[in-house]
C-alpha cells in the first residue's frame, strides 16, 4: 500500500521491459475505485480512453520512451473510502508510429444516430 493524504500529488511511472528502442508506451485508462475487484460499478475516472477526466491529471517528460510518467492530486473519492485502488491500462505502440493508438490520444466515442 502507498499511504497519501487528500490534496497530495500523487506520481506513477510505467515501464516497459523490453530491449526494442522502436517501442513506446501510452496511458489508455487509468481508474480509481474503493474495491480492487470492481471496477465498474464505483469508480473514478482520472483518464479514460486516453481522455482526461480528473483536471490535476499530468504527463510527465521521459528521455526513454519505454517510460509513461503521469501524476494526479489525491481527489475527494479518496476522502470518502478507507482504501482506494487504481487500475490503469496502458498501450504499446511503435516510436514514433504517429497513425498508432499512442499518437492519437483522446478517443471520444461517436454518438450513434437512433434513425432507422
Amino acid at each position: 500500500p502507498y499511504y497519501i493524504d487528500l490534496n497530495q500529488n500523487l506520481y506513477l511511472q510505467a515501464y516497459l521491459h523490453s530491449s526494442d528502442p522502436k517501442l513506446t508506451v501510452f496511458v489508455d485508462t487509468c481508474v480509481a475505485s474503493p474495491d480492487r475487484q470492481d471496477f465498474t460499478t464505483l469508480v473514478y475516472d482520472i483518464i479514460k480512453n486516453g481522455c482526461v477526466r480528473d483536471s490535476s491529471y499530468a504527463t510527465y517528460h521521459s528521455p526513454n520512451s519505454h517510460f509513461a510518467r503521469f501524476g494526479f492530486n489525491a481527489f475527494e473519492f479518496m476522502s470518502r473510502h478507507k482504501l482506494v485502488y487504481l487500475r490503469c491500462e496502458l498501450v504499446v505502440c511503435t516510436h514514433r508510429d504517429y497513425s498508432s493508438r499512442c499518437y492519437r490520444g483522446c478517443l471520444s466515442r461517436a454518438k450513434r444516430d437512433t434513425s432507422s
